[in-house]
């Protein structure tokens, strides 16, 4: 995948009501999914302990916590497009989020994303709310479905 490259924040807003990139795959291990339990102290079995998982689980395995793929959105955004201009991002939040489909250890999973809306923020800044959608390989529903907001700043 070519990272997608903008000079400053008034290119990226030729990006409005536009499909960003399709991210790359990555792989969620038993080591990410337990990094994960213990940063946010939710070690429910289903997450953490492979043999319970396997014998008690419908999924048969651990899987992620949901808030894991929503986490991982600012990430996987950075890895598809830049701004060169950019002096600073944050995070502004989330509309709506859904995990239609569990994500059990292993899966790969890559984001697709798109612009929906730009509010400008001040003269340095501008507010995105991306639509985004991360698939699990092959599986028909996604792992998650957002609206994310970030505030970007040049």
């Amino acid at each position: 995948m070519e990272l997608l490259e903008f000079e400053n924040l008034s290119a990226f807003k030729s990006m409005l009501d536009k499909n960003l990139p399709t991210g790359n795959w990555y792989t969620i291990t038993q080591e990410m999914i337990n990094d994960f339990a213990n940063a946010t102290l939710d070690k429910q079995w289903i997450h953490v302990d492979e043999e319970r998982a396997k014998n008690e689980s419908p999924f048969k395995s651990t899987v992620a916590h949901g808030f894991m793929s929503v986490s991982m959105i600012s990430k996987l955004l950075e890895e598809i497009f830049v701004i060169k201009s950019l002096k600073m991002g944050l995070n502004y939040g989330l509309n709506k989020v859904r995990f239609p489909n569990p994500v059990p250890v292993n899966s790969e999973l890559r984001m697709h994303a798109s612009v929906k809306e730009i509010e400008d923020l001040g003269t340095n800044g501008i507010k995105i709310t991306f639509l985004c959608t991360i698939e699990i390989k092959g599986q028909e529903k996604p792992a998650c479905v957002a609206e994310f907001l970030a505030a970007l700043f040049e």
